[in-house]
């Protein structure tokens, strides 16, 4: 039986949150592969290179003071582990006496770790070696020696240039001449001021051009620098300065602009029957960070004012002279015109345009010193001065040229991050930023469909945990231009779009992106080359009117567009949900298509790895927004929004976890039970926003990049609620330890072990009706982060908000399963007229 007709809200669930303390049991650590060192010598050694490291610090300090610095004197240094032995970083890091962790590499089968040891402190290590040495012990005899750690350090070195490189190795200038923009990481030491101030100075007696702007992180300010390896590798003082260095990028090429007959006739008759929705404080708006908007577009000007077209450089004025911007902006008000065009119904706009020239139109900014972090905080600054209460979605299709990042946070999807989090005014008003993933934009590699997908990944900044991240899928395959006989679609109907990136060869640790995909067209092949064709790629509008009015778009640009549109779209309907909901909702609604399961999948009983390949590829699916929107009588969806403190900090103990909660949901117990053996479908997912703390210092240590995690659990059909709650400790246990529980629920398609990476959880369950009738209890609690692991930045008292979004789905039953839902709240069933 089909899905029956999507007729009535979701429910908006209050007051069945239930807030419970939370402690994680502890039991001793995860065991380290730490080697067996002959004591006296492997000390002595040791010994002898700190030793020599004595005249490299004298000598840099008498360079900083006759540079006439007052603060950051001192000199990093470098501790290298033996191969394949895991050196203990953590334990190198004195905060107290100011000696800092810079940045880890693992590389070459060793760790490297550049540490900052002030003026003075050189000591502190020394002593270690000597407690080595002597084989210390304290009072009860017990080992103070320090073994864990002398025992993994291989060499101790003064840090060069190559030691502070934490790009991809390929992207090292090649030699002294080479002149390239530096991405500068520059630690806090205190005084953030000071720091930036000291390295300015610097900068500028060794002639580098540093940039004005800077983006700012809890324990990093990152800025540009322009100059040659050779500058940079001559001043030991501009070393002693930097935590880390890496190449700054350049945003890609935007295609170029189509050139489709003029359809002036097509477009008259649209707008006979579009209603545009007011100029309102409660309309939500798109904003779409670009080349520009030209509002003149008969289709786009009753939806956007020139009050609400900005730019972040005022000698470049709004106006769209290349093209992007334009087209992106008829995507997200109206969609894919071909659709419209082509329909005789009424077309009701819900929402409005922004528009924020964040680029001048040429797609990069190769020898430009801004900072692209930087220069989208003040794209996203300028339409909130202007209507600061105003709800609004914000769309950016602007991305890096390489994929050289692999999902590792960039100092451009830290700040996204940032933004959305709004972790710089203290979490006050989140924002829903949704951004593409970048393309394939080689066609040789469209040749290689669907292979060149898994080894294309998400550019920056699509690694952001915080936003919604689009790829692109199409059902885009018939050619209607003359001479292509000889070629057909590259992906079949329903299949990834040759054009997306994915996340399959990042590193496991790393966000599951895309979260999503919309239509982003298709390209066309013959048996020697693939090409670009106007058939298969969407309508839009076209930026300069007294040419033509129509031009077409495509990729994951084209995609975003379609996503924000959705986003904004769910903001009208549901005017209470926060960024972090809509999200969720978007995500909730997507599913993968039946060429999507047919390629990526096995046809007998794939395994939770399959579908988590599926999803580095496809993300969650095609959202839907019907599904997004509304729920049917056996399809329906709860949501819940919440806060949450996942730590506390009681006088001058260590931070700990607080408390979790507990979600009894109101749950048809009784319809689902009487459907016993019926096939039903769960599906959970968890959105949250993170505040970043970039930096290359361990992804699974104490300098985390996330502030926090958040996990879900359901209660199983055998557990009472006492059972479920010591099963949720001990999951969270085991995280911080690095083991894994056993047992679990073979019915869920990603499982708990996977699902929970990044900040976008989503899992399906699937199974019988009967056992299905007894899981309507849910736990959300806290896994590691930051904000409890470094202390010294105070954030361990924060709450945390996220969204939970849970629906029961029937699609093939004739049943009833949200009327006695909405009786046990107390809520009449209303449906749309």
């Amino acid at each position: 039986m089909p899905d029956q007709e999507r007729r009535y809200p979701h429910f908006v669930l209050e007051g069945v949150t239930e807030i419970e303390a939370f402690r994680s049991p502890q039991q001793g650590g995860r065991p380290t592969n730490i080697p067996t060192q002959n004591q006296r010598s492997h000390g002595n050694s040791l010994k002898r290179q700190l030793q020599a490291l004595r005249r490299t610090m004298d000598e840099a300090r008498q360079a900083q003071l006759d540079a006439g610095l007052e603060a950051g004197i001192g000199l990093q240094i470098e501790f290298e582990s033996f191969p394949d032995v895991e050196l203990a970083f953590e334990s190198l890091a004195r905060e107290r006496s100011g000696i800092e962790l810079l940045n880890v590499k693992h590389e070459d089968n060793v760790t490297r770790a550049a540490v900052f040891v002030p003026d003075g402190k050189l000591h502190i290590f020394e002593n270690l070696i000597r407690d080595y040495l002597e084989a210390k012990t304290d009072k009860n005899g017990n080992p103070r020696d320090h073994k864990s750690l002398i025992n993994t350090i291989r060499e101790v070195r003064a840090a060069t240039l190559q030691e502070l490189w934490t790009d991809a190795p390929q992207v090292f200038p090649q030699t002294d001449d080479e002149t390239l923009w530096w991405e500068v990481w520059l630690p806090v030491r205190g005084d953030r001021r000071a720091t930036v101030e000291n390295f300015r100075r610097l900068a500028e007696m060794h002639d580098l051009r540093v940039s004005p702007e800077e983006f700012e992180f809890p324990e990093r300010t990152v800025l540009l620098m322009r100059g040659s390896r050779g500058q940079v590798t001559q001043s030991m003082m501009v070393l002693n300065s930097v935590a880390e260095f890496r190449r700054a990028k350049e945003t890609a090429n935007f295609f170029d602009s189509l050139s489709p007959e003029e359809q002036a006739d097509w477009l008259d008759e649209l707008l006979q029957r579009t209603h545009f929705a007011a100029s309102e404080k409660a309309t939500p708006h798109v904003c779409i960070l670009d080349t520009g908007i030209n509002s003149a577009h008969p289709l786009l000007e009753p939806a956007l004012t020139d009050a609400d077209r900005h730019t972040v450089e005022p000698g470049w004025g709004t106006d769209d002279g290349h093209g992007h911007g334009t087209q992106m902006a008829g995507l997200a008000l109206a969609g894919d015109l071909t659709n419209e065009l082509t329909s005789t119904s009424p077309v009701n706009l819900s929402h409005r345009l922004e528009s924020v020239k964040l680029l001048r139109g040429e797609g990069d900014n190769v020898g430009d010193a801004q900072h692209h972090g930087y220069l989208t905080a003040e794209a996203v600054a300028r339409p909130e001065i202007t209507a600061p209460n105003r709800r609004r979605v914000f769309s950016m299709a602007v991305t890096a040229r390489d994929n050289r990042d692999r999902g590792r946070p960039s100092a451009w999807s830290a700040a996204l991050d940032s933004l959305a989090s709004d972790s710089s005014a203290d979490n006050a008003t989140p924002r829903l930023l949704v951004v593409s993933a970048g393309n394939i934009e080689d066609q040789n590699a469209w040749m290689d469909y669907p292979d060149s997908n898994d080894t294309d990944s998400v550019h920056d900044p699509g690694q952001a945990w915080n936003v919604l991240t689009v790829g692109a899928y199409t059902n885009l395959t018939e050619i209607s231009e003359p001479n292509m006989d000889a070629f057909r679609a590259v992906a079949e109907a329903g299949g990834l779009s040759p054009f997306s990136t994915t996340s399959l060869t990042w590193q496991p640790q790393w966000p599951l992106k895309p979260d999503v995909v919309f239509e982003g067209g298709n390209a066309a092949k013959d048996a020697l080359s693939a090409v670009w064709t106007r058939s298969l790629s969407l309508l839009t509008t076209h930026h300069l009117i007294d040419q033509r009015l129509f031009t077409t778009a495509n990729a994951t640009s084209a995609a975003t567009a379609l996503g924000a549109r959705m986003a904004a779209q769910l903001m009208f309907e549901y005017p209470e949900l926060w960024p972090e909901t809509i999200r969720a909702l978007i995500v909730q609604s997507a599913n993968w298509t039946s060429a999507m399961r047919q390629e990526y999948l096995r046809a007998n009983q794939p395994t939770k790895t399959d579908y988590m390949r599926l999803i580095r590829r496809c993300g969650f699916g095609v959202p839907n927004l019907d599904r997004a929107m509304r729920s049917a009588s056996n399809s329906l969806a709860m949501i819940v929004q919440e806060q949450l403190h996942p730590f506390i900090r009681e006088g001058s103990a260590e931070p700990k976890t607080r408390e979790m909660h507990l979600h009894k949901l109101p749950w048809p117990l009784d319809e689902l039970e009487a459907l016993g053996d019926e096939t039903v479908e769960m599906r959970v997912t968890l959105s949250y926003f993170i505040e970043p703390n970039p930096s290359a210092r361990g992804v699974r240590s104490r300098y985390r990049y996330e502030s926090h995690g958040l996990r879900f659990d359901v209660r199983r059909p055998t557990e009472s609620d006492n059972d479920f709650r010591a099963r949720i400790n001990a999951a969270a246990r085991d995280e911080e330890e690095g083991t894994r529980t056993k047992g679990d629920d073979p019915n869920w398609l990603a499982g708990k072990q996977n699902r929970h990476i990044g900040s976008m959880h989503s899992d399906i369950w699937r199974g019988r009706a009967a056992d299905l009738a007894s899981r309507g209890v849910l736990a959300v609690y806290p896994s590691l982060g930051w904000w409890k692991t470094r202390h010294t930045l105070e954030r361990y008292n924060k709450a945390a908000r996220y969204a939970l979004i849970v629906s029961i789905d029937a699609p093939e039953l004739d049943v009833d399963l949200y009327t006695p839902i909405a009786n046990q709240i107390g809520i009449p069933v209303q449906t749309e007229v």
